[in-house]
């Protein structure tokens, strides 16, 4: 059975001297994670260990920038708990433990706390147990089955200042259920959330932490329904293969975050933070392939399709390398007062060699160079001594210009432009490639005035980073964490694919892909990241969304991805769904009063609208004085508990109460507009209102003769 103390703590609780004793055992590891820090930091502002040779150099950078690190790793950024659970073994089980290798119990005993970080105290005991050690894994996977050698499990409750002020233990050495619910699990998995997406370290269930643990080796690509962690998992995963694999991982060249856009990015910018992991890249997609490049148009579905086609990259590789050409002349390169040549012939046959590797172009550039120069040098030679070093051969116009002249030098953003705005380039490089139509749908006109007067699309970008790769490989990453990946083009997926040393996380949900150019099953996607060896894994448990939202929004599914279950909820709220019809004049009224009303209960609020009624809503916010965040204009996600959403930035984003207005004006604005409708409906993860003066899209319409109560169709 469970044993739970109250949220108050008065003093005839019998409960209330453990509560005193954890609390005490709280502000001890909190003094000490401040040592360890202050530790570190004595030993960064001192140089200790640090050489004053010069070959010590490079050790002692990496040293420096080790303890930076370590610095911002030991912050206690929020003053929250440092731990959040504990398990009880019987006494000495511990230090035979199977897993104890990460350190053995902590100083309460056969006691292990499990925090977000480690902490031990000044004689290397453990205080705390980092969540990934595999000591903790009993936390999250011990059950009546399967105790994992452990007595009790501890989960605590703090309020909103972080003070604990709860605890429930759950006996696992007895044979049959518990007997008991876990409510303080429930209720930190439901309590109101405002800003930035958190960790969900105390609460994450076996099925998830089973895909966090997953060995470096593993691509995983994650098809997880809203509301069941996708996102989380994938983060956390993220932290633990740090954990467990931080130097194989910064030898590949670090790990990355990739996100649909910036908003997406703010909104989960503290989760790694709060883990402990400072120094993790987060880009959009765009910035990965276009870095420095403004998106300032967007393609018709049309042109996005063909633009996004894993076929590009042929028509770009045919175009890159059309460039190369057979020497017209022989080389002459003059030299102290005589001239060496090298034959039309000769040049052709080194073309040929190096045409035959297979290298990039830069690459192949470089060899030709190379060779052409050693060419000259062994005529040189032969002739009684060299006239000439190679530096100073390869620097000699003959050679530079018979280099230009068979092997240009190529400028990505020249070479795209090129191809997307002349028509006679684009029938030579897609020839049998692209219909026709296709090569029209991508044809730019008007034509661009020079390439940078270019307006580029997200989808132009994909093509710019194609061709920089033909031309040069870019560096790699040890793991990368792509979100959102459902609305990735096949070449935008290429782009991140040629980025992965090692493995990958993928997360999204097909059901929410509204993009014109994205890959429409799983498996493609695995095959366009060249790994088509990786698994395949479904979250449908949704443990934030409720059951009345989710089922609502899941009447969608059999007209958008009706290969996919409908996803079933952790918990059910009888007044999580509000449908309201208005007349075409109150709609903004009603949704600005929703807006209030939410702003008067605990937790963020998100008013989602289809984009182009967005600032007839700015407008109804500010006049009646609701403090509100623009998304898309405002990068700072937490500047207001409000959040006014255009639908094609929600897309990841949860809020604890979501007011959705005219659903027919999301449904019509685009191609996939019920995907878009989809993802709207499911970002509430405590009540969702949904108010219009249209009609409702048909598959959330009640039939005739019924209305819907609640979200529940009934008998009128």
């Amino acid at each position: 059975m469970f044993v739970t103390t109250s949220q108050t703590v008065p003093d005839q609780d019998p409960a209330e001297p453990e509560i005193r004793a954890e609390r005490a055992y709280i502000d001890l590891c909190r003094a000490e994670l401040a040592r360890m820090r202050e530790e570190v930091s004595t030993m960064l502002a001192t140089g200790a260990g640090e050489g004053d040779a010069v070959l010590d150099k490079y050790s002692n950078h990496a040293l420096r920038r080790y303890r930076l690190q370590r610095v911002e790793e030991l912050s206690d950024r929020d003053g929250g708990p440092l731990f959040f659970g504990r398990l009880d073994y019987p006494p000495g089980a511990v230090h035979d433990h199977p897993t104890s290798r990460f350190g053995a119990r902590t100083r309460a005993g056969d006691r292990v706390y499990i925090g977000r970080k480690g902490v031990r105290d000044e004689h290397g005991e453990p205080l705390v147990v980092d969540w990934r050690a595999e000591l903790a894994r009993a936390f999250y996977e011990a059950g009546a089955e399967d105790p994992m050698g452990v007595r009790v499990r501890r989960r605590y409750g703090f309020d909103h200042g972080g003070l604990l002020t709860a605890f429930e233990d759950e006996p696992l050495d007895r044979p049959g259920p518990s007997g008991g619910e876990n409510t303080l699990l429930a209720a930190e998995i439901e309590r109101p959330r405002t800003g930035p997406m958190r960790d969900i370290v105390a609460t994450i269930q076996p099925e998830q932490m089973r895909l966090v643990r997953a060995p470096l080796e593993r691509t995983l690509c994650i098809q997880g329904a809203p509301g069941t962690g996708k996102t989380a998992v994938g983060l956390h995963r993220l932290a633990y293969l740090l954990y467990t694999e931080r130097e194989r991982l910064r030898k590949d060249g670090g790990v990355a975050v990739v996100g649909p856009n910036r908003s997406f990015l703010s909104y989960i910018r503290n989760v790694l933070p709060a883990l402990g992991e400072v120094e993790v890249s987060q880009v959009t997609v765009d910035e990965l392939t276009g870095p420095g490049v403004p998106v300032e148009r967007e393609d018709d579905p049309r042109a996005g399709r063909v633009k996004g086609d894993a076929r590009m990259a042929e028509v770009l590789r045919r175009h890159l390398w059309s460039r190369i050409r057979p020497p017209a002349e022989a080389l002459e390169v003059r030299q102290h007062h005589r001239t060496w040549r090298v034959a039309a012939e000769e040049l052709a046959e080194e073309l040929d060699i190096i045409l035959a590797r297979g290298l990039d172009y830069g690459a192949g550039r470089e060899l030709l160079t190379q060779r052409l120069v050693h060419l000259v040098l062994r005529r040189m030679e032969r002739a009684g001594g060299s006239a000439a070093t190679e530096h100073q051969l390869r620097r000699h116009q003959a050679i530079g210009r018979a280099v230009r002249q068979m092997w240009p030098a190529v400028d990505p953003a020249r070479l795209v432009v090129e191809l997307l705005t002349d028509r006679d380039h684009l029938a030579r490089a897609a020839d049998g490639i692209l219909s026709g139509d296709e090569q029209r749908a991508i044809l730019l006109a008007p034509r661009p005035r020079s390439v940078r007067a270019m307006a580029w699309s997200s989808l132009d970008l994909a093509l710019l980073d194609e061709a920089a790769a033909l031309i040069q490989h870019p560096g790699r990453l040890g793991h990368v964490v792509v979100d959102e990946a459902q609305d990735l083009s096949p070449m935008q997926i290429r782009a991140i694919a040629r980025r992965v040393a090692r493995s990958c996380t993928v997360l999204g949900d097909l059901a929410q892909a509204t993009s014109p150019s994205a890959v429409e099953d799983w498996n493609a996607v695995l095959t366009h990241l060249d790994r088509p060896d990786g698994e395949i894994e479904e979250l449908t448990r949704g443990y934030r969304v409720p059951a009345q939202v989710i089922d609502f929004a899941a009447r969608l599914l059999p007209h958008i991805a009706p290969q996919l279950r409908g996803p079933a909820s952790f918990r059910r709220s009888a007044d999580a769904l509000h449908i309201t019809r208005t007349a075409p004049q109150e709609t903004v009224a009603a949704a600005v009063a929703a807006c209030a009303a939410a702003l008067a209960r605990e937790g963020s609020a998100g008013l989602i609208a289809a984009d182009d009624d967005v600032p007839e809503l700015h407008r109804a916010l500010s006049g009646s004085g609701l403090p509100h965040t623009v998304l898309g204009t405002d990068t700072n996600t937490a500047t207001a508990r409000l959040t006014l959403t255009p639908v094609s930035l929600a897309k990841g984003l949860e809020f604890d109460t979501v007011v959705v207005v005219e659903p027919a004006h999301i449904a019509r604005a685009e191609h996939r507009g019920l995907q878009r409708l989809y993802v709207a409906l499911t970002r509430a993860v405590t009540t969702l209102h949904v108010i219009h003066a249209a009609p409702l899209p048909g598959p959330l319409a009640p039939e005739p003769g019924t209305a819907l109560l609640n979200g529940r169709p009934t008998r009128t």
